[in-house]
C-alpha cells in the first residue's frame, strides 16, 4: 500500500512534459474550429448526395403505355400515363457538382449572430 502511495504523490508532484494551460486553450481552440467548419463542409456535400439521389430518382420516367386487345370472347381497352416533370427545377440539365432541386446554400443560416 505505501508503494502505491508513493507512485501516486510522484505522479501528482511530476512536472515533465506538462502542457501549460494557455499552449492547451490554444490548441483546443483550434482544433473546435477546424471541426465546425469540417462538419459543415461534410453536412454540405451529404446534403448535396442527397439532392443527388432525389435528383435521380424524379428522372425515373415512369410514363408507360398498353395497347387495347380483344379475343373471341372479351376484350380490353388500353391505357396511357405520361410522367410529367415533378418541380420546376426538374431536369436533364442539372448542373454538376452543384445542387439542384431547389437546394441552394446561402450561406449563414438565419439563426446565428454575427458579432
Amino acid at each position: 500500500m505505501e508503494a502505491i502511495k508513493k507512485i501516486t504523490n510522484r505522479l501528482w508532484n511530476d512536472e515533465a512534459g506538462f502542457i501549460v494551460s494557455l499552449e492547451l486553450i490554444l490548441i483546443a481552440t483550434i482544433v473546435v474550429i477546424g471541426m465546425i467548419t469540417g462538419l459543415a463542409t461534410v453536412r454540405n456535400a451529404v446534403v448535396q448526395e442527397l439532392s443527388d439521389v432525389a435528383g435521380a430518382v424524379q428522372d425515373i420516367n415512369q410514363s408507360y403505355t398498353f395497347n387495347s386487345a380483344a379475343g373471341p370472347i372479351s376484350n380490353t381497352a388500353g391505357s396511357v400515363f405520361v410522367d410529367t416533370m415533378d418541380s420546376p427545377s426538374d431536369g436533364a440539365g442539372d448542373p454538376f457538382a452543384q445542387s439542384d432541386n431547389g437546394i441552394v446554400f446561402d450561406g449563414i443560416p438565419t439563426a446565428e449572430v454575427n458579432f
